[in-house]
């Protein structure tokens, strides 16, 4: 049981050092957490890409974190919300799942997995923070990536996304994605995303990490840092914006 004590306005007050101003930090005080998330089926299988910004308002806590969480030898998790939340969470799924496939004597379905996740995230909504993206491959459905937002709902879906930077990448997302895309085109489509929001949202950041999952098992790999497909200092036609007196010219 967590008790709140209440402090009088006066201990939240900005109090000036005699060096020149450092402000009391309100440990109550709601934090600003970001992130980008991003699954997607292709037709044999499915991608899950994150950026590795752990950020606390404007506190980068961790550059290089890792937002995919394996459930299962082929199936993983993107995470985002609270990263105490997402962790304990997958935790505790990925042990349900491995007594799960023990009894059962096989290995067990995404949708399973899903579901465990909506139930947890529905039934303690009101205590967690936690956006969780599920993404897999099973002998009986395929490839499938199944939504889990905030508050407990389950949506299966082509392609998803999450998290902070997901809100200045929607339209992208529309124009570019296309349906039975092979293996390289869905990688490319979500590391794309995961680009362009990590340039738009100052809360993600970092490295693109990303897994493959198909029926031969999961293969994971990492975009360095300058190595993505798009960045916000390289594109030409925004030039004029950073440098007013540079000459912009932009090819077909």
């Amino acid at each position: 049981i967590f008790f709140r004590f209440k402090m009088n306005d006066d201990f939240y007050a900005p109090k000036v050092s005699a060096s020149g101003g450092c402000e009391v930090f309100d440990p109550y005080q709601d934090v600003s957490m970001g992130t980008s998330i991003f699954a997607c089926k292709y037709k044999d299988g499915v991608v899950l890409c994150a950026d590795s910004r752990t950020s606390m308002g404007t506190y980068v806590a961790n550059r290089t974190s890792n937002k995919l969480t394996q459930i299962s030898d082929r199936i993983f998790c993107c995470r985002s919300g609270s990263a105490a939340d997402t962790q304990a969470i997958a935790e505790m799924v990925a042990h349900y799942m491995d007594q799960h496939s023990m009894e059962k004597g096989a290995p067990p379905a995404t949708k399973t997995a899903a579901k465990l996740f909506q139930q947890l995230c529905y039934h303690n909504r009101n205590m967690l923070s936690a956006g969780i993206i599920v993404g897999g491959w099973d002998k009986l459905n395929g490839g499938s990536v199944w939504s889990v937002p905030i508050g407990g709902a389950l949506i299966e879906q082509d392609y998803c996304i999450g998290g902070s930077g997901s809100t200045y990448i929607y339209a992208w997302c529309d124009e570019h994605y296309k349906p039975d895309m092979t293996e390289e085109e869905a990688l490319a489509f979500c590391r794309g995303g995961i680009a362009h929001a990590m340039a738009r949202d100052g809360s993600s950041g970092g490295v693109i990490r990303s897994v493959v999952i198909n029926e031969a098992g999961a293969k994971d790999h990492t975009v360095a840092w300058g190595e993505g497909p798009y960045a916000l200092e390289t594109d030409k036609r925004i030039q004029k914006l950073i440098n007013p007196a540079a000459a912009v010219t932009v090819s077909a």
